[in-house]
Parts: structure tokens; C-alpha cells; sequence
């Protein structure tokens, strides 16, 4: 119970549309995605690989947001819209995250094992953008939106464009490629 309401409280934190818990427990799909994400999460580490599938397949369905069961996503992750986000088997997303409408953190085919992005703290992750296979997201950076994301991104950085650049590092405006 903890959990969703903490959950539920980021939401109404950080997007001024939510007027109440109620609207936000009812009506955000973002929510109930990482709420169902938990228990495909849960199942999936107790070697229920099948029926951790299944869940996240209903999820998928009732929300349009597809959180593979393997993820590891950190505490306080809000979604925003949430319609065509997809996160995969081996994403690991850390605390404080925002992810808007049409992201990816996806693989590229070519790599086996760890094969998706590992995304920091504090990270806010635009709409359309695709971060994409097993690089790493510094804490407190900002993906662009529709950026296309390859190669490593450090700290407190600003990276967009496709392929994505660096326009902002510690706060300070450079064009730096990746």
C-alpha cells in the first residue's frame, strides 16, 4: 500500500493536470503499468518466466505501455501519457525517472546478454525518444525528444538529435558528439 500511494504522490508532484488521488489511482495508465510491472517483475524473478509474460501482455493491452517482466525499474518512475513506451528485458531504470509517451529503451539486435540501455537517477526521457541497446544514461540527464540514443551519455547532460549529440554538460551549452 505504501508503494502505490508513493506512486501515486509522484504523479500528483510532478504533472500539474492531476487534481486528486482519485483521478490519478483511476485514470493514469502510466500507474497502473508500473504497478503491474511490479508483480510481473516479482513472478518473473521466481522463475514464473510464462505467466510474468502473461501479465505484462495484459498490462500491454490495458495500457499501452510495454514493460517487459525482466526490467528492473527503480522507485518513483513517473510515465507521462505513456501510449507506445516500450522497456526491455534487460532495461534497468533508476530512481526519479520520467519517461513521456513513445520512448524505447530497446535493443539493437546485435548484442546478447545485457542488451538494453541502464538508465541513471534523475533522468528525464522525452516523447518519441530511443535509447537503444546496452549503453548507460548518467544521473540527471535529458534525452530529447524523437532523439536516437546509441552511445553512452554522461552526467547532467542534455543530449538530442538523431544521432543524439550533447548540447548541455553540467549545465553549460557545448555541440559535443557522443
Amino acid at each position: 500500500m505504501k508503494t502505490i500511494i508513493n506512486e501515486i504522490n509522484v504523479i500528483k508532484e510532478k504533472d500539474p493536470a492531476a487534481k486528486s488521488t482519485l483521478e490519478v489511482l483511476f485514470n493514469y495508465p502510466g500507474l497502473h503499468a508500473i504497478l503491474i510491472h511490479r508483480l510481473a517483475h516479482f513472478l518473473y524473478k521466481k522463475g514464473f518466466f510464462v505467466t510474468a509474460r502473461i501479465i505484462s501482455t495484459i498490462s500491454r493491452f490495458l495500457t499501452g505501455i510495454e514493460i517487459h517482466p525482466g526490467a528492473k525499474i527503480g522507485k518513483r518512475l513517473f510515465i507521462d501519457h505513456g501510449m507506445g513506451i516500450v522497456i526491455g528485458e534487460t532495461a534497468e531504470v533508476g530512481d526519479d525517472v520520467t519517461i513521456f509517451h513513445g520512448s524505447t529503451l530497446g535493443g539493437t539486435g546485435k548484442d546478447t546478454g545485457k542488451r538494453h540501455p541502464t538508465v541513471g537517477n534523475n533522468v528525464i526521457i522525452s516523447a518519441g525518444a530511443k535509447v537503444l541497446g546496452p549503453i548507460e544514461i548518467g544521473d540527471n540527464s535529458k534525452i530529447g525528444a524523437n532523439a536516437v540514443v546509441l552511445k553512452d551519455v554522461p552526467n547532467n547532460c542534455t543530449v538530442v538529435g538523431i544521432p543524439a549529440r550533447i548540447v548541455r554538460k553540467d549545465g553549460i551549452r557545448v555541440d559535443e558528439k557522443l
